[in-house]
């Protein structure tokens, strides 16, 4: 796997560099095979461990990675914007990174709760919603602090200034209602598992209560977009929120006292005793 992810990386880096370079077709071409290749290497994971790869927070973390290379190269398709490109593949080679200096021992065996046909599109989905909401933020961001002349850099139409900033508010909107659409989504399978697995559809534990906060706050904007007397800024420090809650829901959770009794701390990289 160490020559996948290394390979994958040198894809994202050579990918952004063409990006950045305004050439098109060799950033695209580039990007797609990073995303093949990182396809391929989930293939030979999944068969390698005879299991699906969502167990461990590495596994989760690959998820994330793939789905990033995937919307970066997509959104680059679609809009030209070699910023987000730039950043999706950062991002996504710095979980590689991670997972590479990180090893994890991959158990072949799994607990009854997660043998559940639900589990594996419960997680796919959730990883998708994040890599999503990572690229609504990069947006979110780049309008809140970009100058008019930054505003301009980032897309490749060549209308005025007023036009530009509808189609970048305009491509924000589209990634936040993708990406709350697939976080309900994915908390509605994620309740269908918890009752095959645990006999409940939902307990209020942490960790579904921060997933239920983020999928609220990302509601919110979805709600207030339409109104026209609302500060476009206030909308933009929304998706800022719901980024920095989509993170705590993942990572930040697991590190509160009462995580202890949740059970979504089923996942671990040490070894089975």
């Amino acid at each position: 796997m160490l020559v996948f992810g290394l390979t994958f990386i040198f894809c994202c880096a050579v990918a952004s560099f063409f990006a950045i370079k305004k050439n098109e077709k060799i950033a695209l071409f580039v990007q797609m095979s990073g995303v093949l290749l990182f396809a391929i290497s989930i293939v030979v994971l999944w068969i390698t461990l005879q299991r699906p790869p969502f167990k461990t927070m590495g596994e989760t973390r690959i998820w994330y990675s793939f789905f990033l290379s995937v919307l970066g190269g997509i959104t680059y398709w679609q809009w030209r914007m070699s910023g987000l490109l730039t950043f999706t593949n950062f991002l996504a080679s710095l979980f590689v990174v991670i997972n590479i200096l990180k090893p994890e021992v991959h158990s072949k065996v799994l607990m009854p709760a997660l043998q559940s046909v639900w589990f594996i599109p419960h997680v796919a989905i959730y990883m998708f919603a994040y890599a999503v909401i990572g690229c609504a933020f990069v947006l979110g961001v780049l309008e809140l602090f970009s100058s008019k002349k930054n505003m301009q850099k980032i897309s490749s139409n060549t209308c005025n200034t007023p036009c530009e900033k509808s189609l970048q508010s305009l491509r924000l909107d589209t990634l936040v209602t993708l990406g709350t659409v697939a976080l309900g989504i994915g908390m509605c399978l994620g309740s269908i598992w918890a009752k095959k697995a645990w006999g409940q559809y939902w307990s209020w534990d942490i960790k579904e209560t921060a997933a239920l906060i983020t999928w609220a706050i990302f509601v919110l904007y979805l709600h207030l977009q339409n109104l026209k007397k609302i500060n476009r800024k206030i909308l933009l420090l929304i998706v800022i929120i719901g980024f920095l809650s989509m993170n705590f829901t993942w990572y930040g959770v697991k590190f509160l006292p009462v995580a202890k009794k949740s059970p979504h701390t089923f996942y671990s990289s040490k070894p089975e005793k």
